[in-house]
């Protein structure tokens, strides 16, 4: 196998999002030297709001509330506790099929949000995973994806929300979507599932479709 796992940090042990921006940074620089294999870092973040490059200046948080801009794709988002972060490092198996990996990462998703009998699903045009509207309510996105690509090795990557507080969205338009909404597994199950217990099948699901999206080459245990 050529992918490594490694839980950067997961609560009561939060990350820094800045410490995870420049620990994805040397483990990217890494597997483009081909010193160190084709890795991903599961956390939860501090709280902190985050905005992609398409970020409007009125999608920012309205009550003045900072942002750090990132070199990921998509909009304005939310991350902290009870949301389980997934950045994997990977250097791409065909680094022009961007579209063939978010798609493969929001199948990972929809197949771990299964095990609690939640039916997630894609959406046109949209990114992440959703649950379709129903008689509870819009659609709402319960997973988020961005990524970037470079020198064929991908950063940043997906965000689950398990059991954090959906009051941060209240401050913003996430993901710069304004007619839908933000759920979690705890809302949608009545269930307290915290990020550490989708951790293994994750993994499982990650390693599952290695093989279509890890480029082989020798790398140096990081």
């Amino acid at each position: 196998m050529t992918l490594e796992f490694h839980q950067l940090g997961l609560a009561p042990d939060y990350v820094d999002y800045v410490r995870g921006l420049d620990t994805q940074q040397k483990v990217h620089d890494k597997v483009v030297a081909g010193t160190a294999p084709s890795t991903v870092l599961l956390l939860e973040h501090a709280a902190v709001y985050t905005a992609g490059k398409r970020t409007e200046d009125h999608e920012r948080p309205f009550d003045g509330t900072p942002v750090i801009p990132v070199d990921r794709g998509g909009k304005l988002t939310w991350h902290g506790p009870g949301q389980l972060v997934g950045y994997p490092i990977i250097k791409l198996k065909n680094p022009a099929g961007i579209r063939d990996y978010v798609e493969r990462l929001e199948a990972v998703m929809i197949a771990v949000l299964a095990d609690y009998s939640i039916t997630a699903q894609r959406i046109k045009g949209r990114a992440g995973v959703w649950i379709p509207a129903d008689t509870s309510g819009p659609a709402r996105k319960i997973a988020a994806i961005g990524i970037r690509v470079h020198d064929g090795v991908t950063t940043h990557g997906f965000a689950i929300n398990c059991n954090n507080d959906l009051a941060p969205y209240g401050q913003i338009i996430a993901c710069g979507i304004a007619d839908a909404g933000v759920t979690s597994i705890a809302q949608e199950t009545g269930r307290n599932v915290a990020p550490r217990d989708l951790v293994s099948r994750i993994t499982e699901e990650l390693r599952n479709n290695e093989d279509a999206l890890v480029a082989t080459h020798e790398g140096a245990m990081l």
